[in-house]
């Protein structure tokens, strides 16, 4: 997984930001919107399996910001793993601020569809937060939880390529989950998870390679 690191100059920033703007024209053009509606409107109406419906709300919530923020804690308590820690703190914070300041400039609405299936256990969390910018809450592109759930899916997986060189992208599954959770819940559109998950591998990429995240491995070396 060395690929996943790369400087802000290089070809791959460039090509995800380049990525991330034609994703973010079409969102705000509303080229996708027949695509997103379509595709929440399947969920709305296949919501109501309990096991199914529970299972998602907690996936979802798992991607909250402060439930991210308290393991990012963990692991930056714990010596082995504070490289990882400082990795993730600073791109939690990056990220939430970020996505939320986007979807303050395209102000998309969330999908106005009511959610039928089991009552939530708890309140659905605020997604993002940006200062002096009240309609990021409300707004739904693009997704803070994907844009954390892929970082993490990237620094961890990364954390483990050296062990595990093919187990390692498994971790990817959480991501993916937290992607699909999102929509289920009737949260967020397609794109917007997309867009989010867009910005997670660009963040990700950047700040590993600043944090000099690979030198995790040093140790285990010598």
């Amino acid at each position: 997984m060395q690929n996943w690191l790369f400087d802000i100059r290089s070809r791959s920033f460039v090509l995800l930001t380049f990525l991330f703007l034609i994703i973010t024209a079409l969102v705000f053009f509303k080229v996708t919107e027949s695509f997103d509606q379509a595709v929440i409107s399947f969920f709305a109406q296949n919501t109501g399996n309990s096991g199914i419906d529970i299972f998602m709300q907690y996936v979802t919530e798992s991607g909250d910001v402060f439930n991210m923020m308290a393991f990012g804690i963990l692991i930056l308590l714990i010596p082995k793993t504070r490289r990882i820690g400082i990795t993730l703190m600073i791109l939690i914070v990056i990220a939430t601020l970020l996505t939320g300041y986007i979807k303050c400039g395209v102000d998309r609405d969330r999908p106005d569809f009511e959610y039928e299936g089991v009552p939530f256990p708890v309140e659905i969390s605020q997604d993002t937060y940006a200062l002096f910018c009240e309609g990021g809450f409300n707004a739904s592109y693009p997704s803070g939880h994907a844009a954390r759930a892929m970082i993490f899916g990237i620094i961890f997986g990364y954390a483990l390529s050296e062990r595990f060189p093919r187990g390692a992208y498994l971790v990817f599954i959480y991501p993916a989950m937290i992607s699909l959770s999102r929509v289920y819940v009737l949260q967020h559109f397609p794109m917007d998870v997309i867009g989010g998950t867009v910005i997670g591998v660009m963040l990700a990429g950047v700040m590993a390679k600043r944090t000099k995240l690979y030198k995790i491995f040093d140790k285990s070396k010598t």
